[in-house]
């Protein structure tokens, strides 16, 4: 199976952008007991919907609290998660709530960690046959006749690196307590085939969230649709 980094087009010619955020989130740590970092750059799950957590305001504001109270708010949406999902500090939940403008493409990359389509690109796609795809609607508004519906994309953490594209005198190493990751992002990627999964045709990875993966099969799919607005970067794995 090959396998390809998603990055955005920029030479599709499209205008669009998205200013928006997740309804909801949890909390950063604020100097974490074994690491002593204040961070939170978690995953995101636009389709978790988070109404039936009593304490529901605990989730509406960004910000660092004590891993105490971090601890204590993941356990209270841990039930809602879908399998294979994994917390972090600053883990994001439901859909992108904010504004939008300018002509957009079947996918929509503004952040590369964020992967929108819409609606009938989505529908098509997920026709083809392609594994896991599941979408949220964004909350967007529009000052434009003929708006596009964008859906947010759920993309599970579910690969790591291969520890050969890291450098030398680097190696893998996370937080026992919070979990955040030391090792910066290399410049030229390597998959871990061992830990990638079998049953997605899109994912990103569990150690490096800010990069979304597809399989081959994704690839295709896109080409025969005639999808853009993206671009598709080989990427090997061992």
């Amino acid at each position: 199976m090959k396998y390809f980094v998603i990055e955005e087009d920029r030479s599709a010619g499209y205008t669009g952008f998205v200013d928006a955020a997740p309804k909801w989130g949890l909390p950063g740590v604020r100097d974490c007991p074994v690491c002593k970092t204040t961070w939170g750059a978690g995953f995101s799950y636009p389709c978790v919907d988070l109404t039936p957590v009593t304490a529901l305001a605990d989730f509406e504001t960004a910000r660092p609290e004590p891993i105490e109270e971090y601890e204590r708010l993941c356990e209270l949406v841990r039930p809602l998660l879908p399998p294979g999902a994994i917390l972090r500090p600053g883990t994001d939940f439901g859909p992108s709530v904010g504004k939008a403008q300018g002509r957009f493409g079947p996918l929509v990359m503004n952040y590369s960690w964020v992967l929108m389509v819409q609606r009938e690109a989505l529908e098509n796609l997920q026709a083809e046959g392609l594994r896991g795809l599941k979408g949220c609607r964004a909350e967007l508004r529009f000052r434009q006749r003929n708006a596009p519906e964008l859906f947010d994309l759920e993309i599970l953490p579910m690969g790591r690196l291969h520890r050969d594209c890291l450098p030398p005198d680097c190696q893998p190493s996370s937080c026992s307590r919070c979990g955040r990751n030391f090792v910066p992002l290399p410049d030229d990627l390597v998959l871990d085939a061992t830990t990638l999964p079998r049953d997605l045709d899109l994912f990103r990875l569990e150690d490096f969230s800010q990069v979304i993966v597809c399989t081959e099969r994704f690839v295709d799919a896109c080409s025969r649709l005639g999808l853009d607005g993206v671009a598709f970067k080989p990427v090997p794995s061992k």
